[in-house]
C-alpha cells in the first residue's frame, strides 16, 4: 500500500514538472504574440535583399579603395635563368686584347664560352600627373559608394512598409475572424431562444429555419475568415523568418496611435531632401559628370617618375650589378586625339540620363504624397462615418429586437439589422488599419518611415 502511494506522488510529481514544458512547447509551435515593433525589427534581421545591399555597399567601398591605390606607385620584379647552346658571337671591336673579328664556335682562344644566363630587374613607377584620371576616378568612386549606402537605406524603409503592409493584413484577418466568431457565438445563442419559441408555438418554423440559415452563412464567414488569417500569417512568418505553422497574434494596440498630420507642403519639402533614392541619384549625377572629366583626361599625358635596378651575370662574357637608373617618363596616345571624343559625350549622355530621371523621380514623388495624403484624409474620414454607423447599427439592432421580442417585426427584420450591426463593425476596424496604412505610406513617400522605428 505504502509502495502505491509512493508511485502515485512520483506521478504526480512528474505531471506537475511537465505541464510548464507542455504549455512551452505548445506556445513554441502554436500561436505567438507579435507586436509591429518585433515584426519590422524580425523583417530587417531576415531580409535577404538588405543583405544584398550590404554586399553592394562593401564592393563600392573596395571600388573606392582600389581607385585610391592608384595614386600609389608601381613595382615589378622579373627575372630569369636561361640555358644557351654555344652562340655565334661576331665582335666588331677589340676585346680580351684581340684587335681582329672572332666569331664564337670557332676554334678561336679569344673567343668565350657562353652556355648560360642569368638576370634580375626590378622597376618602380610613381604617378605624377595623369590628367586627372586618379583625382576624378576616386570623386566617382567616393559618390558611387554614397550611392549604393542610400539605395541600401531606401531599400530598408521599403521593406519597413512592406512589414507593416503585412502587419496590417494580419491584423485586418485577426479582428475579422473575432467579429464573426463573436456574431456567430450570439447567432447560436438566439436560434437557442428561437427554438425554444418554436417549440411552444410563438414563433413559425419557417422563421427558425431563416435564423438558422443565417448561422450557418455565418458559420461559413467564420471558415473563410480563418483561411485568409492563415494564409497572412504564413506570409508574415515567412517574412520573419518563422516556422510556417506559427499562429501570429497581432497587437490591436499598434492601430490606436496619435498622429500629428502636418500640411501637404511640409510632407513634400521633407521627400526632395531626405529621400534617399532622390539622394542616390544626385550621386550618382555628380559620379557621372566626374566620368565626363576622367573622359578628357585622354586628351592629356601621363607623367610619372620612375626607378629601376638590373642585375646580370653571363659567365666568362659578361656582369652587371649596382645598375640603378632614375628617371621621368612621359606617355601619350596620339590616338586619343580623335577616339576621346566619342568618350566624352558617351559620359555626357549618362550624366544627362540621371539628370532626366532624377527630375522623373521628383515628379513621381510630388504624386505620391499627393495620393498618399489624400488616402489618409479618407481614410480618417471614414473612420467619423463608420464609427458613427456603429453606433447607429447597434441602436438600431437594439429597437429592432425589442420589437421582436414584442411580435412587433419579424425574423427577418432582426437578422438583416443583425447583419448591419456584423458589417459596421468589421468596417469600422479595418478602417481604423487603413488610416494607420494611409499615414505611413505618407511617411515612407516623405523618407520619414524610419522615425516609426
Amino acid at each position: 500500500m505504502k509502495q502505491k502511494r509512493n508511485y502515485l506522488k512520483i506521478t504526480i510529481g512528474i505531471a506537475v514538472l511537465a505541464i510548464p514544458l507542455l504549455v512551452s512547447a505548445q506556445q513554441d509551435s502554436g500561436t505567438r504574440n507579435l507586436s509591429l515593433q518585433d515584426a519590422i525589427t524580425m523583417s530587417i534581421k531576415h531580409s535577404g535583399r538588405l543583405k544584398i545591399d550590404e554586399a553592394k555597399v562593401e564592393e563600392s567601398a573596395a571600388a573606392l579603395r582600389e581607385a585610391k591605390d592608384d595614386r600609389l606607385p608601381n613595382a615589378g620584379v622579373s627575372g630569369a635563368y636561361l640555358r644557351v647552346n654555344k652562340p655565334n658571337v661576331s665582335l666588331k671591336t677589340k676585346l680580351f686584347g684581340s684587335s681582329s673579328d672572332t666569331t664564337s664556335g670557332g676554334s678561336s682562344s679569344g673567343s668565350p664560352s657562353i652556355n648560360q644566363a642569368i638576370y634580375g630587374m626590378a622597376n618602380v613607377s610613381l604617378p605624377i600627373f595623369s590628367g586627372g584620371k586618379i583625382r576624378y576616378g576616386i570623386q566617382s568612386a567616393q559618390f558611387l559608394e554614397k550611392a549604393a549606402t542610400l539605395d541600401a537605406a531606401h531599400d530598408r524603409q521599403g521593406l519597413i512598409l512592406n512589414t507593416i503592409d503585412a502587419y496590417v493584413n494580419l491584423y485586418k484577418a485577426f479582428v475579422t475572424v473575432q467579429v464573426v466568431k463573436e456574431n456567430l457565438k450570439q447567432s447560436m445563442q438566439r436560434d437557442s431562444v428561437l427554438s425554444r419559441l418554436e417549440e411552444t408555438g410563438l414563433l413559425a418554423r419557417n422563421d427558425l429555419l431563416k435564423a438558422r440559415l443565417q448561422t450557418s452563412n455565418i458559420d461559413l464567414e467564420v471558415l473563410d475568415a480563418e483561411s485568409n488569417l492563415k494564409l497572412a500569417s504564413i506570409n508574415m512568418d515567412l517574412m520573419l523568418g518563422l516556422p510556417e505553422q506559427t499562429m501570429l497574434v497581432p497587437d490591436p494596440g499598434a492601430f490606436n496611435q496619435k498622429i500629428a498630420l502636418k500640411n501637404l507642403e511640409a510632407y513634400e519639402t521633407t521627400a526632395l531632401q531626405d529621400r534617399n533614392d532622390l539622394q542616390a541619384l544626385t550621386f550618382r549625377e555628380k559620379a557621372a559628370t566626374a566620368g565626363i572629366s576622367i573622359a578628357r583626361a585622354d586628351l592629356y599625358p601621363s607623367l610619372a617618375l620612375t626607378g629601376g635596378f638590373i642585375a646580370a651575370d653571363i659567365p666568362h662574357f659578361l656582369t652587371i650589378s649596382n645598375a640603378v637608373n632614375v628617371g621621368i617618363g612621359v606617355k601619350y596616345d596620339l590616338g586619343s586625339l580623335w577616339k576621346a571624343k566619342s568618350r566624352i559625350t558617351q559620359a555626357e549622355a549618362r550624366r544627362k540620363e540621371v539628370e532626366y530621371s532624377e527630375g522623373i523621380l521628383s515628379d513621381a514623388i510630388r504624386l505620391t504624397i499627393n495620393k498618399d495624403y489624400e488616402d489618409y484624409l479618407l481614410a480618417s474620414r471614414k473612420i467619423e462615418v463608420y464609427d458613427l454607423a456603429v453606433t447607429q447599427a447597434e441602436e438600431n439592432y437594439r429597437i429592432t429586437k425589442n420589437k421582436f421580442d414584442n411580435n412587433l417585426v419579424n425574423t427577418t427584420d432582426l437578422l438583416d439589422a443583425n447583419v448591419l450591426l456584423l458589417q459596421s463593425k468589421i468596417n469600422l476596424a479595418v478602417a481604423r488599419a487603413d488610416m494607420v496604412l494611409a499615414y505611413d505610406h505618407l511617411l515612407q513617400a516623405a523618407g520619414m518611415i524610419d522615425s516609426i522605428n
